[in-house]
């Protein structure tokens, strides 16, 4: 069903832009961009929780001052701001799980793509109608060889895996309250459950991007093209949510 559902569209989708643009790079790069404009209705509602989220930390810090010393006091609290707010915490699992689906499936075409050994498998994914070009899949794009890692001299990351974990840290920035100022704050308050929560998500703006340069490593780097792209569309979308709820208070408190 995996396959049917994801594996095989998603083959198809990149057989017919690699044919349309005449370069598996640029192949790689429209169907990213395809990708994230229909995951738009997912993710668009996920940066705004986010974002209100961003500008409920006052009050949140506020909650952990008076209710400091009862957690479950603290939570409930917590949850009523939340339902008094209309934010759901959680809306940020979706997006991410329906991400890590769609990576998995395109891992498995980059696979059967980009490796000499499993490419006689393609055709058997596509539609009818559908073929591969005739001059065969070109593998370069710009200094890259798409079925290899974006490394330099085989040792250090190359610009497409190191401008992913760039983007991946700036978004995370973005999209998260100022560590500095969560730290101040948590050190005021008793429990020191804050001071974990403010060190995890100060390891964690840090730690995706770490895993994404050790796993590029080992994958091909038309799948760090396609991870440099979804970034990069990521951050401006984030950019452009905060610009907007920016905006929008602005016009509200004059």
């Amino acid at each position: 069903m995996f396959e049917t559902i994801l594996i095989q569209p998603l083959a198809n989708l990149l057989v017919i832009f690699t044919g349309l643009l005449g370069s598996l790079g640029w192949g790689i790069i429209a169907i990213t961009v395809l990708i994230k404009l229909a995951l738009i209705p997912v993710m668009i509602p996920s940066l705004k929780s986010g974002e209100k989220m961003k500008q409920l930390a006052p009050k949140l810090e506020e909650l952990k001052k008076k209710h400091g010393g009862d957690k479950e006091k603290l939570a409930k609290a917590q949850m009523e701001l939340y339902r008094t707010e209309g934010v759901n915490p959680a809306s940020g699992c979706l997006p991410s799980i329906v991400q890590l689906v769609i990576l998995l499936a395109l891992f498995q075409v980059f696979n059967r793509v980009l490796n000499p050994e499993t490419i006689d498998q393609l055709p058997g994914l596509l539609y009818r109608g559908v073929s591969l070009p005739q001059t065969g899949i070109d593998f370069s794009f710009l200094y890259l060889d798409l079925t290899k890692p974006d490394l330099f001299f085989g040792k250090l990351p190359g610009v497409f895996l190191t401008l992913s974990a760039v983007a991946q840290i700036l978004t995370a920035r973005l999209s998260s309250p100022s560590l500095k100022g969560a730290k101040v704050s948590a050190e005021k308050t008793p429990p020191k459950s804050d001071d974990m929560a403010v060190s995890m998500q100060k390891q964690m703006t840090y730690l995706m991007p770490l895993m994404t340069i050790i796993i590029g490593f080992r994958f091909p780097s038309g799948l760090t093209l396609y991870w440099f792209v979804f970034s990069v569309i990521g951050l401006i979308q984030q950019y452009l949510v905060n610009n907007s709820a920016k905006l929008k208070r602005q016009v509200k408190y004059g």
